[in-house]
């Protein structure tokens, strides 16, 4: 029998869902578990989402356009409008998810066997899509110590070679909660010119900002015909199962060639954009300040509790719902797992995802784990008491 491709098989698997089976056993045995490994949101999906897709008009769900229905692109080019960010419907892609645009933006920038820079920790899924488009992810580490932000110059110039096509950034950053500064973004736009490299902005958290502002790709005139913006409604509007997204490009030989990515896989989901076209025309002045400052909280009640931990380390994040914390354990891919198997307390038990997973380093994350602040401040709160109570427990067994 033929042996399956070299692409597939160097497709990672998720380590964030690989610890499930093992969760799900736990449940079974009766124990709770706070889930924190894990980036869904529990505020609802906006109405006004639901209500669209209920009253859709016709009988027929056909195909749409393959750069996105007209009346979604028009409520996005308003949307991105009131975050500073000016495009218009030729320079923007709706997509089957931020994951696609992911996929478009680095088969369009690099062949297989080109190179990407990317900042570690990083989104685990960037390996599976760099695998997906056969191009090479190369890591430049970022340090708990400096709250994850960029190393100095060198040590990114130093990763640059002639098979380099683009330096990926992700800001708010998952796993880490970092926002780059401005000054940080004018950085990487000055390495892009000297190197002839595109930008590849992954702003999906862009809302999540708790201190300072949130600067865009597109906020950086230097950057113009270099960066490509990637985005989804999955953490913005709750709604992670709809697999909507977008890509936006100024750079026309750029969003020509995504364009035909997007004809070839034909057309983004239909009803989704139907749904998100009514959230955004009856979007509340205040969702999103509402919102944020509703993880805000969260994000302090879990600094607050994960500083209770004797010997962990952690930088508060400025943004997202995510935050990688230092733990005082030897191997935390173990120390995840016996959470689950072996710990818990009255009957309860906590999820994290281990830091491992975020790295393409070798070795590295071996003591960290992501937390994602995603639940009630009640629920949160006693879900890193359990993890302070597991790392007591794991390191006396």
């Amino acid at each position: 029998m033929s042996n399956t491709s070299r692409r597939a098989g160097n497709v990672p698997p998720s380590p964030i869902r690989k610890l499930m089976p093992f969760a799900n056993a736990s449940q079974k045995a009766g124990r709770k578990i706070y889930k924190i490994n894990i980036g869904q949101p529990d505020i609802e999906t906006p109405e006004s989402f639901w209500n669209a897709v209920h009253k859709y008009p016709s009988k027929i769900l056909a195909y749409g356009d393959a750069r996105g229905l007209p009346e979604y692109t028009a409520e996005l080019i308003k949307y991105y409008a009131s975050a500073g960010i000016d495009t218009a419907a030729e320079e923007m892609i709706v997509t089957t998810g931020g994951s696609e645009s992911i996929v478009f933006a680095m088969m369009v920038v690099a062949d297989p066997g080109d190179e990407i820079i990317a900042f570690e920790p990083f989104y685990p899924n960037y390996n599976g899509y760099a695998a997906m488009a056969d191009v090479k992810i190369v890591p430049v580490t970022t340090r708990p110590e400096d709250g994850y932000h960029l190393p100095p110059l060198a040590e990114i110039e130093a990763k640059i070679t002639p098979k380099t096509k683009a330096i990926l950034i992700c800001s708010p950053n998952n796993p880490t909660g970092t926002v780059l500064t401005k000054a940080e973004m004018e950085t990487i736009a000055k390495i892009a010119e000297k190197h002839d490299l595109f930008v590849i902005s992954d702003e999906v958290y862009r809302e999540f900002i708790y201190e300072g502002t949130h600067t865009s790709v597109l906020h950086i005139p230097a950057m113009k015909d270099r960066a490509i913006l990637l985005d989804s409604i999955s953490k913005r509007f709750s709604a992670c199962g709809a697999r909507l997204g977008c890509l936006i490009c100024k750079n026309k030989t750029v969003i020509d060639a995504v364009w035909r990515l997007a004809q070839a896989r034909l057309c983004p989901p239909t009803l989704e954009q139907i749904g998100a076209t009514a959230v955004l025309k009856e979007l509340n002045a205040g969702y999103f300040a509402d919102m944020s400052e509703e993880y805000r909280r969260r994000r302090d009640a879990a600094f607050e509790e994960v500083s209770k931990i004797e010997g962990a380390f952690c930088m508060k994040p400025s943004g997202a719902f995510y935050m990688m914390v230092t733990l005082p354990i030897d191997d935390v891919e173990v120390f995840a797992k016996w959470m689950l198997t072996d710990f818990e307390s009255n009957g309860e038990t906590t999820m994290v995802a281990p830091g491992p997973g975020f790295y393409a380093t070798k070795g590295k994350g071996a003591n960290e784990a992501r937390l994602a602040y995603v639940l009630r401040e009640k629920d949160l709160r006693r879900a890193i008491q359990i993890l302070g109570e597991g790392v007591k427990a794991y390191n006396h067994r």
